[in-house]
């Protein structure tokens, strides 16, 4: 599917001087003379490298649909992770730099999304959160708590998060996957 330079989103894959990019960063640029155009910060999907490409709005690219399965994460071997087909319970086995910064957060039986281009896995996306449990966490210094502070503590999976005073050790807590922050403290 064919859009204009400047329709790029953070997140859409397209495909750029014949290699998959997905975009990272968006910055719409207007200068005193000429065209607006938009600055692209491209990553290649299957080796990572990075680019910078100017867009204008009149320029046209091809935007890649990918397929969408839902997949139940089984166990790791070494780098390689084992997933299950929801449907058709076919066993895949792909590598763990296709999960990337949130693999710390990746648990066993947790439902998870497989990006497909042309039946190629290209990238795993995990669930927006997870509850873990605080192993260790800070002790509270006196009058710290009048303030929005926060203290380090350590997750069950060995993750260090920043968490508010009122957080011990032995507390479950939501995880934001994506940047792994604390979200809230779990019911």
């Amino acid at each position: 599917m064919k859009i204009n330079g400047n329709a790029i989103r953070p997140g859409n894959i397209i495909e750029h001087k014949g290699r998959l990019m997905r975009a990272v960063k968006l910055q719409q640029v207007k200068p005193g003379k000429g065209g607006a155009f938009a600055q692209i910060e491209l990553k290649d999907i299957r080796d990572g490298t990075k680019m910078n490409e100017r867009f204008r709005s009149d320029e046209t690219v091809e935007r890649v649909r990918l397929d969408q399965v839902d997949y139940q994460y089984l166990f790791a071997d070494g780098e390689m992770l084992t997933f299950m087909n929801n449907d058709t319970f076919e066993q895949i086995e792909l590598n763990s730099d296709l999960v990337g910064e949130p693999l710390p957060f990746l648990q066993e039986n947790m439902q998870v999304t497989i990006e497909l281009y042309e039946e190629e896995p290209i990238s795993v996306s995990l669930p927006e959160s997870v509850i873990l449990e605080i192993t260790e966490a800070d002790a509270v210094v006196k009058g710290q708590t009048a303030s929005s502070s926060y203290k380090p503590a350590l997750l069950e999976n060995g993750v260090k998060i920043m968490v508010p005073p009122h957080i011990a050790a032995g507390t479950k807590v939501v995880v934001n996957t994506a940047d792994g922050t604390y979200m809230e403290r779990a019911k």
